[in-house]
Parts: C-alpha cells; sequence; structure tokens
C-alpha cells in the first residue's frame, strides 16, 4: 500500500491520506456508538423477569348497570372475579366501574384482600358432602375419586379449580345468577370439615 502511495502525485497522495484519517474517525465513532450502547449490533440490557403471580385470576361474568340520576341514567360495569393459587386458598369479590377494564381490576384488588383457605383431601377433593346455600341458590358437591375430575360448570368449575380441587361431583339447584352462584359454593367449601374432624364424628380414632 505504501509503494501504491509513493506512485501517485504528491496532490493525489494528500487526497488519499485524508480518506485513511476520515475512515479511522468514522471507525472510532462506531466503536464509541457501540460501547455507549449504540444501534450497530449492541445489545441492550437484558429482559426483566417476569413476575410470579401469587394469584391466578378469572373474570366470571360482565354485567352492565345503570342508575337513574337527575340529569339521566349513569351506565356503569359489574364485574365478579375468582382468584386461586391453586393450593386451598381462593377467594371472590364483585366491583363496579365506569370501564370495564377498571372493573375487573377493582374486583380482583377486593378479592385479594378476602382470601380462605380450603383443606384438599388425598385425590384432590373435598372430605364429604355438602350443600352450599345463598338465596334461592343451592349448590351440592360431592367427593369423586381420582380421574373424574371437576364435573361442574360456569362458576363452580371456575372456583373449585383456582381453589386446587381436581376431582368433584356438584349440581346447582334454584337460581343461576352467577354472583349468587359463587356465594354459594363458597358458603358450602365453608362449611367443609377436616379429615379428622370426619372421622371423629364418625367414631374413628
Amino acid at each position: 500500500m505504501d509503494n501504491e502511495k509513493e506512485l501517485l502525485a504528491p496532490e493525489a497522495q494528500e487526497i488519499v491520506k485524508a480518506d485513511e484519517s476520515v475512515k479511522e474517525e468514522s471507525g472510532d465513532k462506531n466503536l464509541r456508538m457501540n460501547r455507549r450502547g449504540g444501534r450497530r449490533g449492541t445489545k441492550r440490557g437484558a429482559r426483566r423477569p417476569r413476575e410470579v403471580k401469587e394469584f391466578e385470576e378469572r373474570v366470571v361474568y360482565i354485567n352492565r348497570v345503570s342508575k337513574t340520576l337527575k340529569g339521566g341514567r349513569r351506565m356503569r360495569f359489574a364485574a365478579v372475579t375468582v382468584i386461586g393459587d391453586g393450593k386451598g386458598r381462593y377467594g371472590y369479590a364483585n366491583a363496579k366501574a365506569a370501564e370495564v377494564p377498571d372493573a375487573i381490576k377493582k374486583s380482583i384488588e377486593a378479592a385479594k384482600k378476602d382470601v380462605r383457605k380450603l383443606e384438599i383431601v388425598e385425590g384432590g377433593t373435598i372430605a364429604h358432602e355438602v350443600i352450599g346455600k345463598f338465596g334461592a341458590c343451592r349448590v351440592f358437591l360431592k367427593p369423586a375419586p381420582d380421574g373424574t375430575g371437576i364435573i361442574a360448570g360456569g362458576p363452580v368449575r371456575a372456583i373449585l379449580e383456582l381453589a386446587g380441587i381436581k376431582n368433584v361431583y356438584s349440581k346447582v339447584y334454584g337460581s343461576r345468577n352467577a354472583l349468587n352462584v359463587i356465594r354459594a359454593t363458597v358458603a358450602g367449601l365453608s362449611d367443609l370439615k377436616s379429615v379428622a374432624q370426619v372421622q371423629a364424628l364418625r367414631g374413628n380414632k
């Protein structure tokens, strides 16, 4: 390369030197940009790990409601949600807001403040039969052998799944209102006794 420069005229040699200096400056600039986290092939900071949620959330029912005021009707949305960790902890709530996302968020926050505990027996089922009652709604729950699954639908299935129950029979009588069905299911789960209590009642040691 030096020999080729010597063959050129003095004016041409000056032009070549200037061109090489420009290339060196641009290379140094790209290197500095890369070190600073520039565009060229640089990796930005590693992605933040996703937060592990304590509870799984599920929206059971959304309804549009209205309230008649002096100036006219005020439209809002009511959301019923259920939460659970799949290990016996569960909760539910009902909340209203002007927008659906806000209603869901308020309902989930309220459910987290009212978490209940359920004892799950071997086989992922309940200890005994129970009937939960609320208003005109009755929910019947019965233990099921392993492999049966959750024989339930709608709100009952949602709360049983998130609570961590794997095998159970259920039947809803009377009112089918989603919130009333959930309340009746929770009433039944709250009345459940532990295995030790059931054995004591049966006279088994």
